[in-house]
């Protein structure tokens, strides 16, 4: 029997697979296939011509209304799509997402160590070449981090990504500790979502001009996220994409927490790939850049790949996320190597740091990491 893949599109050999498959596949008979609606009610097959995807959509059952409602999409013979699962039905991995939280601070917190030092560029190239460690005894962390903790607060609560408690978590960490170095953006939104969390779709929405943000703030917190659900890809991406909306409703935003949380996602099974990475991250500028970076060799110099893929010095997601993947992707199993190779790139060097750190931790977390490092590192509040 043939397995369903995790990229969408995929053609099975022959009309045969008629057995369930395991949760979150999406069930082949010939010519027809069960597909993710807005949200998961069950699998089966209907009748229908050749070609005919069904898509069951759940309402709230009563009387006179039935659970499901399937809605018949035309797509060519042989193909099939992820059938999404319940959060709370796929085995989940705290272990590590709390090691993808670990790393994701201490890139946080050791790539803000250079922030003083970009006005003299030459010395801070010649320091990260050289590999001298910052020499601050403390070093703190930022908006990336505490907005981390908020997103796998709520993952411990609940399981999954409730949008109102979530916004509710982090307009709470940010009323708490507003000096974390937030975004122009957060700092207009997370205070109005203190009292009115429920608010947050239009909210979110109303930024920049009614477009919503499209930084890299979504991406810069969501490595965690894919750690915990990377059993099933097709959740990891729903489940990145729904913890982006609360804040990002701009398209390019919630792309980025896709690849991000893919990225560790993929990074915990040892599978990390920057063309894996891309085909999960919906159309957007952030998949493109990712489609580049794919093309760029391991040994280019990470300032050149930084140059030619973005730094995020627009703190835009297409211009943050395929560096820090591509360098994340570069050293896969040495977190250390990884984050030196991303300050390399300068720009906006906390995030990019962030978000390499989250995904190569998510597998190796921090044991590897200097004993000296650790220790500067801001201590994050909470049991591990």
């Amino acid at each position: 029997m043939a397995r369903w893949s995790a990229q969408d599109g995929v053609r099975v050999p022959g009309p045969a697979n008629r057995s369930r498959q395991r949760a979150g596949d999406g069930v082949l008979v010939p010519g027809r296939v069960v597909v993710r609606g807005e949200r998961r009610v069950g699998t089966g097959a209907c009748g229908g011509p050749s070609g005919t995807v069904w898509s069951y959509r759940a309402f709230p059952a009563g009387p006179g209304r039935r659970a499901r409602t399937p809605v018949r999409q035309s797509v060519p013979t042989g193909i099939i799509l992820p059938m999404t699962p319940e959060p709370n039905s796929v085995r989940t991995d705290r272990p590590s997402a709390r090691r993808s939280l670990e790393g994701l601070a201490l890139g946080d917190a050791f790539g803000e160590r250079w922030f003083p030092l970009v006005r003299d560029h030459p010395r801070a190239y010649a320091e990260i070449r050289a590999r001298l460690t910052p020499h601050e005894p403390v070093w703190h962390w930022t908006d990336d981090t505490a907005m981390a903790l908020g997103v796998l607060r709520v993952l411990d609560q609940y399981g999954e990504v409730r949008p109102r408690e979530l916004a509710q978590a982090f307009a709470l960490g940010h009323d708490a500790d507003p000096a974390r170095g937030y975004g122009h953006g957060m700092r207009r939104l997370l205070p109005r979502l203190v009292q009115e969390p429920e608010r947050w779709p239009e909210l979110a929405r109303e930024l920049f001009d009614g477009e919503g943000s499209l930084g890299n703030g979504a991406a810069m917190r969501v490595a965690p996220l894919g750690a915990w659900f990377h059993r099933s890809l097709p959740l990891v991406a729903e489940q990145a994409a729904l913890s982006a909306r609360v804040t990002h409703a701009h398209p390019e935003g919630v792309a980025g927490a896709v690849a991000v949380a893919t990225a560790a996602a993929l990074s915990v099974r040892g599978e990390l790939d920057l063309t894996a990475v891309a085909a999960a991250t919906p159309a957007s500028a952030v998949r493109d850049g990712l489609t580049e970076a794919a093309g760029v060799p391991f040994t280019t110099e990470p300032w050149k790949a930084a140059d030619l893929l973005g730094s995020g010095r627009r703190v835009r997601a297409d211009d943050t996320v395929p560096f820090a993947v591509w360098c994340a992707a570069r050293h896969p199993a040495d977190l250390v190597s990884a984050l030196w190779t991303t300050a390399e790139g300068f720009g906006d060097v906390d995030t990019t740091c962030a978000i390499t750190g989250g995904i190569v931790a998510a597998r190796t977390g921090v044991d590897g990491v200097p004993q000296e490092w650790l220790r500067r590192r801001e201590a994050l509040p909470g049991a591990s």
